[in-house]
């Protein structure tokens, strides 16, 4: 298949560049595979599409204040850090603009000397490991210092400035090591979650850190070809078993997002079962891929000629999606990040 398959054509202005508030008044479509039948709802209305006996999974990871400005000691030079993954104490490995400026040996300073770096190589793939140093008589670890200077890693097509930092965040957000949130979750509040369990249908965490390759784009005109970053998940026991169980009493598994999705469907995978798994996964899931665990899916609007809009084709079918997509656009849905959603039952 090509990447060009799956373009669509979207207007800037429909790029939410706000989250909306409250997070459950946000639109949602809401999709059938086997109808095709289309709905125009708000995400407050899930509850209505989840049966009791269903479960529906969460990834529960937590996102880093990731974003760092330095200053290069020898030029003065303006060089954003982005840090991808710790690879041990305070070394990370991290993306860097202009990348140029950061050959191996550079050092940096962040917010007058609060926080200080060396780039001790450059990878591959461009990327470069980073050595931080501060003063650890101020910070106990490196994460107190990311909180006291570090910014929210908001994708490069949300330019307004983000007003508060939890809306970056899931409201169940738990386990600290994301350089993207799992966006799908951000349209959950406390009081719909709990409608959801009163109805009887049972909750589920995951936990995948979300790597900044969600946002790298496919460059190869045979998707194919393309070669996924990989990212670290764990899906506990209780998880497990209760999808097991989900599903030997006649229930559906609903994942939120495709990090969740990605998660299960890599288990199922690997395992040829879903079991307890701590692992990496570069999983790419695109038309022709036949799923082994979820049975609906909670995603939000993705870019054009994106993985994930190859994996939401997959879970029903490129024309239908693009048609919904295009549908969406008419309606004026707002995309992306800060977006709507759809509900694909």
């Amino acid at each position: 298949m090509k990447k060009h398959d799956f373009y669509y054509d979207l207007p800037n202005e429909l790029i939410a560049q706000t989250p909306i508030e409250p997070r459950d008044a946000s639109r949602m479509m809401v999709v059938n595979r086997q109808t095709g039948e289309i709905e125009h709802k708000h995400f407050y209305d899930v509850v209505d599409y989840l049966n009791p006996g269903d479960c529906l999974i969460l990834n529960d990871t937590k996102v880093l204040p990731a974003r760092l400005y330095g200053i290069k000691d020898e030029t003065g030079a303006k060089v954003e850090f982005l840090l991808l993954m710790q690879k041990e104490k305070d070394v990370w490995e991290v993306i860097t603009g202009p990348g140029k400026k950061a050959k191996t040996g550079s050092k940096f300073t962040f917010n007058d000397g609060i926080l200080y770096a060396e780039i001790t190589a450059v990878l591959d793939n461009g990327d470069r490991i980073a050595k931080f140093t501060y003063d650890t008589d101020k910070f106990g670890n490196f994460f107190e210092v990311l909180d006291k200077i570090g910014e929210m890693p908001l994708p490069h097509y949300i330019t307004h400035k983000l007003e508060n930092a939890d809306r970056y965040q899931t409201v169940y957000a738990k386990e600290l090591g994301s350089a993207a949130a799992p966006t799908a979750g951000l349209h959950f509040t406390p009081e719909v979650l709990q409608k959801i369990k009163d109805k009887g249908v049972k909750i589920g965490y995951v936990t995948l850190h979300v790597g900044i390759g969600t946002f790298r784009p496919v460059k190869t005109e045979n998707i194919e070809e393309h070669k996924m970053h990989s990212e670290h998940y764990h899906l506990p026991k209780e998880t497990a078993d209760l999808i097991n169980e989900t599903h030997n009493n006649g229930g559906r598994v609903v994942a939120v997002g495709t990090t969740c999705c990605r998660t299960l469907e890599s288990v199922a995978t690997y395992c040829g079962e879903i079991c307890e798994k701590d692992d990496w996964t570069s999983i790419f899931i695109y038309p022709g891929y036949k799923f082994k665990c979820i049975d609906a899916l909670i995603t939000n609007f993705h870019l054009p000629e994106s993985t994930l809009i190859m994996l939401v084709s997959a879970f029903y079918n490129r024309d239908d999606i693009l048609k919904a997509y295009e549908e969406a656009v008419k309606e004026k849905y707002r995309f992306f990040s800060f977006g709507d959603c759809m509900l694909i039952v």
